[in-house]
């Protein structure tokens, strides 16, 4: 049996409050970092807010090298000795902004891959182009890109300044209110192209097959681009048009397929002419009205190999009704897919002429201080496996428009179409 302990009154007194004492002690530092980290989280966030709205001039800013260099190691220290020198020897140091360099930075350092879709966007080029996607900007209304080294017209918007002027797919941009676009990115051309309401831009471009060059100028307007637009012709055929794929798309395709099945249309013309795409996703839910569920609409093909296919995802209520589908050189990105997609699963026949060939996915990754980039992440092929990135997608049925055609308002192609339907529709 063990003894039990007796313990004066005094001395369990006296323990008990340096028990206290320990307790409270510890409970204050805990209270003291706890409050301390808060204060300094705050004061740092507040100060990174602040940086996003100021520039640095360069003599007051300190940068350090934090990569050691070696046999498999890129030598960083080559980046911060031209800065160093740039900051000591740049006869307009004093007009340098150290943000702005960093910026520029990493936009050649994008611009080394060779892909012109692998770009970096500051933060007012962010905003700018977030009013891109949603259908409302001022411009002129045409979406560029790069083919074969040369800064290429993919597309004239539908209704747009560009489109008024004589801007057509396909043509070559050669100046730019006089400067040569020879080595200029798609993002310096959108600078120099975009502008004010009521301002003139003037282009030097060349019209494919023309042997001379041609000047025109267009005066810039506020640009809201409508998704889809639907028109019923002859024997209530139905013309759909998708001049995007932005982010009202499906529900404006959704609301004209309701007015093609009340009217009890049997024949659709879906024009994808001058559309230079938007987003996948946009595209695979238009893609799961015209195809059965459960058909790959496209499959991404990553740096890695992996494979994965994206699937319609049911609601075909156009699925069984006869179509046709038109291309043309501004055909781009999804809607290339699409019209892959439906050519592949469907065995629709494509009218016009062979699309742009814009076969890669890009991922939009936003960053600190309001900036972003945009990535080439993966190559697309259509459901039958077919890569399409330059070549483009050839139409089953070949039909030009000429510039001619377009001065005296004639649509070849369309009309081609619509012959086309009326002999699937018998």
């Amino acid at each position: 049996m063990q003894e039990e302990q007796s313990v004066h009154p005094a001395v369990y007194e006296e323990e008990k409050n340096h028990r206290l004492f320990k307790r409270y002690f510890l409970f204050f530092i805990v209270l003291f970092l706890v409050v301390g980290s808060f204060w300094i989280g705050y004061t740092n966030g507040q100060k990174s807010t602040e940086s996003a709205n100021q520039s640095y001039p360069i003599d007051s800013t300190v940068v350090t090298n934090k990569f050691l260099t070696g046999e498999r190691e890129v030598d960083f220290d080559l980046f911060w000795k031209v800065w160093d020198l740039l900051k000591e020897k740049y006869v307009n140091h004093d007009s340098l902004d150290a943000q702005e360099l960093v910026y520029g930075a990493i936009k050649g350092m994008l611009a080394a891959t060779k892909d012109p879709y692998t770009t970096f966007f500051d933060p007012k080029e962010t905003q700018e182009f977030d009013q891109d996607i949603s259908g409302s900007f001022e411009g002129i209304g045409a979406e560029l890109g790069v083919k074969d080294g040369i800064l290429t017209v993919i597309a004239p918007l539908d209704g747009s300044p560009s489109q008024k002027a004589g801007l057509l797919a396909g043509d070559k941009i050669l100046q730019i209110d006089g400067k040569s676009t020879t080595d200029v990115s798609i993002d310096q051309a959108v600078d120099l192209i975009r502008g004010k309401k009521g301002s003139q831009v003037k282009l030097v471009i060349l019209h494919k097959g023309d042997q001379e060059t041609t000047e025109i100028s267009i005066t810039r307007e506020m640009i809201k681009v409508k998704s889809v637009k639907i028109e019923f012709k002859e024997n209530n055929i139905a013309y759909l048009k998708i001049n995007q794929f932005g982010e009202k798309t499906s529900d404006e395709f959704d609301a004209a397929m309701n007015q093609i099945i009340s009217r009890g249309s049997k024949g659709v013309v879906l024009d994808l002419r001058n559309n230079p795409g938007g987003f996948l996703t946009s595209s695979v839910e238009i893609a799961s009205r015209l195809i059965p569920r459960g058909k790959v609409v496209v499959t991404e093909e990553d740096g890695a190999g992996k494979k994965d296919s994206l699937y319609t995802g049911g609601g075909d209520k156009l699925s069984g009704i006869p179509t046709v589908v038109l291309i043309n050189e501004g055909s781009a990105s999804a809607s290339e897919i699409l019209a892959g997609a439906l050519r592949d699963n469907r065995n629709i026949q494509l009218i016009g002429k062979k699309s742009f060939g814009k076969g890669s996915v890009q991922e939009l990754i936003s960053l600190p201080n309001k900036s972003s980039v945009k990535i080439t992440v993966a190559k697309w092929l259509t459901p039958n496996g077919d890569y399409i990135m330059e070549k483009g997608i050839s139409p089953d049925i070949d039909v030009d428009l000429t510039v001619d055609d377009f001065k005296n308002d004639r649509d070849p192609q369309l009309d081609r179409a619509m012959e086309k339907i009326k002999e699937i529709m018998k």
